[in-house]
C-alpha cells in the first residue's frame, strides 16, 4: 500500500503525461484508466473518474489552440453534440458493466490502439482544401454519433480515431484535427461525467488531482507543434499498452 503523498504524486504525475499525448495524439486514457484501476479505483468509478482529467484536458487544449488562431467552430460543436447523445448512451453501458468484462475489454482495446499509434502515418495534407460542407459534414455527423458511444463508454485512444478520421475524410491537418478533436470531446465528455456522477462513479478528489496535473500539459502541448515528439510516444504508448493490457488480461 502506497502513502498518500506518492498516492498523489502519482496521479498528478499520471495526469500532466496523459494530457500531452492526449492533446498532441490521443490515446492518455490508455495510461490513466489502468493506473487508477492499478491505485485500488473499482473500474466503473476508474472510468468516470477518468472524465474530469478529460473534460479539464479538452477545455485547456482547446484555449491553447484558440490563443495560437487554430480554431475550427462551428464545425467542432456540431461534432461534439452528435457525439454527446452516443456518450449518453455508451456511458450508461460503462456504468452497468462487471469489471471484469470491463478490464477484460480495456486490455484488448489498449493493443488495438497501441498498433495504432504506433503505424499510423501523418497525413499532414496542407494543399487540399478542407471537407466539412454537403455530404461530408453530414458523413462526419452521423460517424461522430457512432463515435461518442465508444468515448461514452471507455474514451481510451478515442483522439486516436478522431484525428485519422478528420485527417482522412475531412482533409484537416494534424494541427486543426487535433483541435478540432480536443474542442468536440469537451462538450461530448461533460455529458458522460454527468452521468458518471449521478451514479455515484466518480473519486473526485483523485480526478482533480489528475486534472490539476493536465492544466500544464494541455496547455504547453496544444501550443506546441504536434510534428514534435511523435516517435517518443509512439515508443513509449507501446512498452506501456503491452505491460498494462497483459496486467488487465491475466492479472485483473
Amino acid at each position: 500500500m502506497i502513502n498518500e503523498t506518492l498516492y498523489y504524486l502519482i496521479l498528478f504525475s499520471v495526469g500532466f503525461i496523459a494530457s500531452i499525448v492526449n492533446t498532441l495524439a490521443g490515446g492518455g486514457s490508455l495510461l490513466t484508466l489502468p493506473v487508477l484501476i492499478f491505485l485500488g479505483l473499482p473500474s466503473n468509478v476508474a472510468n468516470g473518474t477518468n472524465r474530469i482529467l478529460i473534460l479539464i484536458n479538452s477545455i485547456v487544449g482547446t484555449a491553447g489552440y484558440k490563443s495560437k488562431g487554430v480554431s475550427t467552430f462551428p464545425f467542432n460543436i456540431y461534432l461534439g453534440i452528435s457525439a454527446l447523445f452516443g456518450a449518453i448512451i455508451g456511458a450508461e453501458i460503462a456504468i452497468e458493466m462487471k469489471a471484469e468484462i470491463f478490464n477484460r475489454i480495456l486490455s484488448i482495446v489498449m493493443i488495438i490502439f497501441g498498433l495504432i499509434i504506433i503505424l499510423k502515418r501523418n497525413y499532414d495534407i496542407e494543399t487540399i482544401t478542407e471537407r466539412v460542407t454537403g455530404k461530408y459534414f453530414w458523413i462526419s455527423i452521423i460517424a461522430f454519433f457512432f463515435i461518442g458511444i465508444y468515448g461514452g463508454f471507455i474514451n481510451a485512444g478515442i483522439g486516436i480515431v478522431i484525428v485519422i478520421f478528420l485527417n482522412v475524410i475531412n482533409r484537416m491537418t494534424l494541427i486543426r484535427a487535433n483541435a478540432t478533436k480536443v474542442a468536440l470531446i469537451s462538450v461530448y465528455t461533460l455529458g458522460a461525467l454527468i452521468l458518471f456522477a449521478i451514479n455515484g462513479k466518480i473519486d473526485w478528489i483523485a480526478g482533480f488531482c489528475m486534472a490539476a496535473g493536465s492544466l500544464f500539459g494541455a496547455w504547453w502541448s496544444s501550443r506546441w507543434s504536434v510534428k514534435k515528439g511523435d516517435n517518443v510516444i509512439k515508443i513509449a504508448m507501446l512498452i506501456m499498452v503491452i505491460v498494462m493490457s497483459v496486467k488487465l488480461w491475466f492479472f485483473s
